[in-house]
């Protein structure tokens, strides 16, 4: 069955410029010699892959507005992904995480070219070095793509705000993830707990996975006021039950469809919505051993199944379920009201509400 994420064809579309960014960036970095193909080593593998969701919600915020399929814009999407790498390599090395998409996190790879070459020097030093280099190139060409996508001057001058706007809130949302995750909880209130996981929620994730990018799309198309405001209702919604998902994923997840080790937020110590509301609702035998489990590198398998067990018993699983149903729901709402949208667009938008909240990965 075909993917409403493929209407247009647009992953091809999308992976063929990424892949002709690439080699023409390569061919900027040539002079530098051969040792900084490992930079795009590190990025390239890491485009192969992904939903294209990104992408998917600027290209059709921008036909929501009236703007016809054109390779520019093609292009002007496929910059999501370069800024979603981004954040992914960065994120890796914030959380010290191993995988991403079933392949070795960005500086674990890093690390381990230096290791298999016998160099001198600290390997995960090396590798920490280079992701970070390695998503600040992406950072890097996600503007150059911006401004040189094809579509006229003006009407990325009038989206460039809001593009700007995303990437400075996404670094800082990525800072609050770091606060959120070193400041303790103990002592806070339970509705604390899940306001505070929510702010990250809402500046890590989903403003920059659907919101963001979607009114990119929609301001550089010209759409009206009360149609950007819609928008704007159905991308949060959307963002945030996109990330209660992913959450639920990080605890329950299957490693053949996440990339990621099983129980792998578990193991980091994620202070997530889903955490909050099983502290919440826990017992004090079981908030005792999420306490004490949380957090543990050497996490065994079976204290990961010990966890959701008492993560599951708590409710918490449930509240997130419903919680996931209603801003779905509210999303389609906001949506189906808003005036003068293009009807394919509307459409596909309305079909993407399912991709990306029913997933298993």
């Amino acid at each position: 069955m075909t993917s409403v994420l493929d209407t247009a064809d647009l992953r091809r579309r999308v992976q063929a410029v990424l892949d002709a960014e690439l080699g023409a960036q390569a061919g900027v970095l040539a002079e530098l010699g051969p040792d900084v193909e490992d930079l795009l080593h590190a990025v390239g593998g890491l485009l192969r892959g992904g939903k294209r969701l990104r992408a998917a919600f600027l290209y059709w915020g921008a036909r929501a507005a009236g703007i016809a399929d054109s390779e520019a814009l093609v292009r002007l999407a496929s910059a999501m992904e370069l800024f979603q790498a981004a954040a992914l390599i960065h994120d890796d090395v914030m959380d010290d995480s191993d995988t991403r998409r079933g392949r070795p996190a960005a500086h674990r790879a890093l690390a381990t070219r230096h290791a298999a070459r016998g160099w001198s020097g600290d390997d995960e030093r090396f590798g920490l070095a280079g992701a970070v280099l390695a998503g600040n190139l992406c950072l890097t060409w996600t503007d150059e793509m911006y401004a040189r996508c094809g579509l006229p001057e003006a009407d990325l001058a009038r989206g460039r705000p809001v593009f700007d706007r995303m990437r400075t809130q996404l670094m800082a949302g990525q800072f609050l993830d770091v606060v959120e995750s070193m400041r303790p909880w103990d002592g806070v209130a339970d509705a604390e707990r899940v306001e505070r996981a929510g702010r990250v929620i809402r500046y890590k994730s989903a403003k920059y996975t659907v919101e963001h990018p979607l009114l990119i799309g929609a301001t550089v198309g010209g759409l009206d006021d009360a149609g950007l405001a819609a928008l704007s209702r159905y991308g949060l919604d959307l963002g945030r039950a996109f990330q209660l998902r992913d959450d639920l994923l990080g605890v329950f997840g299957d490693p053949e469809q996440t990339g990621k080790p099983a129980g792998d937020d578990l193991r980091e110590g994620k202070r997530t919505v889903l955490l909050a509301h099983a502290l919440a609702g826990a017992g004090d035998d079981g908030r005792a051993r999420v306490e004490h489990l949380l957090g543990r590198a050497d996490l065994a398998a079976d204290d990961v199944d010990e966890l959701r067990a008492v993560i599951t018993g708590s409710g918490a699983v449930d509240l997130l379920e419903d919680e996931i149903g209603r801003l779905a729901a509210t999303a389609r709402e906001a949506l189906t009201g808003a005036p003068a949208l293009d009807d394919e667009a509307r459409g596909v938008l309305l079909d993407l509400v399912t991709t990306a909240t029913a997933r298993s990965a």
